[in-house]
């Protein structure tokens, strides 16, 4: 059996907690995930997704830059504090370190912004991903820190 492993990125940014969540639970993920970082690879695009990415029980198709894809479901919102996500179906070069993943952006108000964090916990494959399970903690961080300076770039204005 492996052990989950939780992965965490968050920032603040001078903005209303309501005008965080409602910017970024329908930004388009490619322009959010648009760089690589290590061996995790950009969102080239999205797939099978009906309408705005606002109400739980959606999914969608995410089609990596790699050729790899995912399946998405939103499994809550709870506007203006959290979003929560399941990605399972992963195909690709992730395939063989990650099962699945429980995905969670939460805002909360500090000073007269927003703190937002973004959470993976991450379903490692068998012992191969278990190992890999570090270094690819390290590739996701600069991963989630490149997706906040777009966030920077597309919301805050």
């Amino acid at each position: 059996m492996t052990d989950d492993v939780v992965l965490r990125y968050s920032r603040t940014y001078p903005l209303a907690v309501d005008a965080a969540f409602d910017a970024l639970l329908p930004l388009e993920l490619p322009a959010l995930f648009s760089r690589r970082y290590g061996a995790i690879p950009p969102i080239a695009a999205v797939r099978d997704q009906a309408g705005p990415w606002t109400t739980p029980g959606q999914t969608r198709t995410i089609q990596l830059a790699d050729g790899g894809t995912m399946r998405e479901e939103l499994t809550a919102v709870e506007s203006p504090s959290r979003f929560t996500y399941r990605i399972e179906g992963i195909t690709g070069p992730m395939k063989p370190l990650v099962t699945s993943l429980d995905g969670a952006w939460t805002f909360e108000p500090v000073g007269t912004g927003v703190r937002i964090a973004w959470t993976w916990t991450v379903h490692p494959a068998g012992r191969l991903g278990s190992l890999a399970m570090p270094l690819f903690g390290r590739m996701w961080r600069g991963y989630a820190r490149q997706a906040f300076e777009n966030i920077e770039r597309l919301v805050v204005r």
